[in-house]
């Protein structure tokens, strides 16, 4: 069979008649609030920035257990954690988020924080 013959049959698309029921459905579950949208990338930020902290903190807590830092460096570490861990809750309060919502669910592999 040619493609010519195959392009000219009844129906080119099988799917055309479920079109509007689908654009429908999109309508409906995109949601363009701006505060939501605001938020919701907020959110996705500052679980990024936990992370990388967390992942910092466990880095910074292994060399000191090492013992490849000098006092001086382990204060200054010690005070850029505390830091940002002020200016993070400072960023939940402002955004309304929780540290639970930060923590998300990752499905088969648990919770990411």
């Amino acid at each position: 069979m040619s493609a010519d013959k195959i392009l000219h049959g009844a129906q080119l698309d099988p799917f055309a008649d479920e079109l509007p029921r689908l654009s429908d459905a999109l309508t409906r579950r995109v949601n363009a609030d701006p505060e939501g949208l605001e938020r919701g990338l907020a959110q996705l930020v500052l679980t990024i920035v936990e992370l990388l902290r967390q992942l910092m903190e466990r880095q910074a807590l292994r060399r000191v257990d090492g013992g490849s830092l000098s006092d001086e460096q382990i204060e200054r570490l010690g005070l850029t954690f505390m830091e940002l861990d002020k200016r993070m809750a400072q960023l939940r309060d402002e955004f309304g988020l929780t540290e639970e919502d930060l923590n998300l669910d990752l499905g088969p592999l648990g919770r990411l924080l």
